[in-house]
């Protein structure tokens, strides 16, 4: 379906960027019922809404001329909730209205606010900024609002999960009573709804596709995981589902800041985001992710909202997020414009249900399994090297490349040279990590009281095991069951019988969590000071029934 009739000049704008016609939001915005009303709009993000409200504001900006006023006092006003956003969104509008005519500043946190208010006196079409700058600007008379037309709020859900609320009232009430409203936001929870209803008149309610859908082009994976191989996990996850960019997930500052140590130091192309970077730091940070020598970005929510990479064809969600609007918006970075993405969930095996019940609140279908395995990974590597390898032989070879290989064929065997070559590709690769076996599903953890019974799930014995500690050691069961969980990586539940004696301590494993067991004591303790305790199995002469 074509674009609808529009301004020539916004036509030829969208012709010269290859737009042959309307995404769904675009669409739907620009239907014959919705013209002049203020629109409440929810759309999967990367659905092409800044393109949308800039078309949809037209008949405002321009109304049946071809070209729009002289720059003067701002026509329209577009909130967004982060720097990074509100710069996007002034480069898809500038380029937009360009063949207009038109003119688009900033006014963003960030920034100098002298060359803002510089730009203002010059005068322009359309002002793009973030709510606390553009507050500043109109309490200080820098922006004249009483010529707005149209104000966008975009990603309005983030805004007010950013506490921002505060300050788009004020801007909605500095500016003139008779502007349309244009609210675009992924999510319509409570707080937009109630913001909707004050400050819109007769507002028009808009779902572009199925709100609330899985996104078409992201393929979710849940894969469990021992609760403390979480940055194993992630390695293997970077490792097996190769994208050109990656974003992990993080709840907190400190997470982010280990785990793109951890990455860094094997070997991988990362960088941080989050509250305690500077802007400076921050700019640097994404402009390495743009022009692709940084492929991994480790950040938390708050940190990367507004961030918009075209080729992030990953999402790894490190930590499980707290509600579906999150899953949502963390996810939605992928699967941008028509390209496919990856969404994957690490999922402690002891958080399964709990991350169940988040992917139905969510209407998103996961599939299930095991974390890659360092074995699946290297068969992946061995397949995309043979590949590597045959496309760099096809090319061909100048003369004094020809030379060179005839001396070197001379010299050594042909399978030789291909192992050094085979050698060179797979030397960038970072090490897979050995991860604990996880079973699909374990058996369900038994109900009331344990009182040191044995570990119930499917009726058989458990497995007894032996630690090198007793209670000339002062090992006491309070003690040694979290420390067993922590070292086993197992559930309380997993753990059954403790016996204390005087060298050595016993205790019993359930049968489906005892191979699990069994792989984790087998690395290196994480803690130095627990280095000295020895966990093996007990020899079936020695456990007493």
């Amino acid at each position: 379906m074509p674009f609808p009739v529009l301004p020539a000049p916004l036509l030829a704008a969208l012709t010269a960027r290859g737009y042959a016609e309307p995404t769904p939001v675009q669409a739907a915005v620009l239907t014959p019922e919705t013209a002049g009303r203020d629109l409440l709009v929810s759309a999967q993000t990367g659905s092409g809404k800044t393109v949308a409200f800039g078309l949809a504001m037209a008949t405002e900006l321009m109304g049946e001329a071809e070209r729009l006023p002289p720059p003067g006092a701002p026509l329209a006003l577009v909130v967004a909730p982060t720097r990074e956003l509100a710069l996007q969104v002034q480069a898809e509008l500038a380029w937009l209205y360009a063949p207009a005519g038109g003119r688009v500043v900033t006014g963003v946190g960030g920034t100098d606010p002298i060359a803002e208010r510089r730009a203002l006196s010059r005068g322009a079409q359309i002002v793009v900024g973030t709510p606390g700058r553009l507050r500043d600007h109109l309490e200080r008379g820098n922006l004249d609002p009483a010529a707005i037309r149209a104000v966008v709020l975009d990603e309005a859900d983030e805004m007010l999960d950013m506490g921002f609320r505060e300050e788009l009232e004020a801007i909605l009430e500095t500016t003139p009573a008779e502007r349309r409203t244009l609210m675009f936001s992924a999510t319509v929870p409570k707080g937009i709804a109630q913001l909707a209803a004050r400050y819109q008149r007769d507002a028009l309610r808009i779902a572009a596709g199925d709100e609330g859908a899985q996104h078409g082009d992201i393929d979710y994976r849940a894969l469990l995981i021992a609760p403390h191989e979480m940055e194993r996990a992630v390695v293997n996850a970077l490792r097996f589902f190769e994208a050109r960019a990656a974003m992990v997930f993080c709840r907190t500052r400190a997470t982010v800041a280990r785990l793109h140590g951890n990455l860094a130091e094997r070997g991988f192309a990362a960088v941080p985001l989050s509250g305690e970077l500077s802007q400076a730091e921050r700019n640097r940070a994404l402009q390495g992710l743009r022009d692709g020598r940084a492929r991994v970005c480790v950040a938390t929510d708050v940190a990367a909202r507004g961030i918009d990479l075209p080729d992030l064809g990953l999402v790894i969600h490190a930590e499980l997020p707290n509600d579906p609007e999150t899953l949502l918006h963390r996810s939605g970075r992928t699967g941008r414009a028509g390209r496919k993405g990856t969404s994957v969930l690490l999922v402690p095996y002891n958080r399964r249900r709990g991350a169940e019940r988040l992917l139905v609140e969510a209407r998103v279908r996961a599939e299930w399994g095991p974390a890659p395995s360092a074995e699946a990974i290297r068969a992946q590597d061995n397949a995309r090297i043979l590949e590597q390898a045959r496309t760099l032989v096809a090319e061909e070879a100048a003369e004094d490349e020809q030379e060179m290989a005839r001396q070197l064929l001379a010299d050594q065997p042909a399978e030789a040279l291909a192992a050094a070559l085979i050698r060179q590709l797979r030397a960038p690769l970072p090490a897979p990590e050995e991860l604990a076996a996880m079973a699909e599903r374990a058996p369900p953890a038994p109900r009331g009281r344990r009182d040191n019974a044995a570990p119930q799930g499917d009726g058989q014995p458990g497995i007894w095991f032996r630690m090198s500690l007793g209670r000339n050691g002062n090992a006491d069961p309070r003690w040694v069951l979290p420390f067993l969980c922590r070292r086993g990586n197992v559930t309380r539940q997993e753990i059954g019988r403790i016996r204390v004696m005087e060298r050595e301590t016993q205790f019993e494993v359930a049968p489906w969590a005892a191979q699990r067991f069994s792989s984790a004591i087998r690395r290196p303790a994480e803690d130095n000071k627990d280095a000295h305790i020895r966990i093996a199995p007990v020899e079936a002469a020695r456990a007493r029934r």
